[in-house]
């Protein structure tokens, strides 16, 4: 069983947030970037590791790629993973990863989406997704820092 700290929702990936203050809250020591382009794009890649400490380690995986290999993780691997959509995670979870806990840290807003916290936006797609996800027995918090008070999306939606 992958050893699997938090899963983030975060449209940005890995930014300073995620790569120090998130990693270094949960003592994760592998942050898995679960996400189709990103996978592919080692540009963004090199970024992102810029905003992870040396002694993190970082893979980057296609959504498809993060299901077939996140059985295989080695007991001492302890993983943060980041997606950029509620989607992603249902994803994910219909291919069996053992999400329990999701961190849903930002969402930008654009058209047709509706602000429900200061950093998350929302669309009924959106919406429909959480409401699955916790069907599914998934805890979906908003908490953009882990010192700030967690919140329950179902109370925003």
């Amino acid at each position: 069983m992958p050893n699997i700290l938090l899963t983030r929702i975060d449209n940005r990936l890995i930014h300073g947030q995620v790569g120090m203050t998130w990693t270094n809250h949960l003592g994760a020591n592998l942050v898995v970037v679960a996400n189709d382009q990103a996978a592919m794009d080692e540009v963004q890649q090199n970024l992102m590791d810029m905003a992870v400490a040396e002694t993190v380690e970082t893979r980057y995986f296609t959504l498809q790629e993060t299901i077939d290999k996140i059985h295989y993780a080695a007991e001492d691997q302890l993983i943060f993973l980041v997606v950029k959509t509620p989607q992603d995670v249902l994803r994910l979870v219909a291919g069996q990863v053992p999400i329990k806990k999701v961190n849903i840290g930002n969402m930008h807003f654009s058209e047709g989406k509706k602000q429900v916290s200061s950093t998350v936006s929302v669309d009924d797609e959106d919406i429909r997704t959480f409401h699955r996800l916790h069907e599914l027995g998934v805890k979906l918090e908003i908490r953009r820092v882990p010192d700030e008070k967690s919140l329950d999306i179902l109370k925003f939606i």
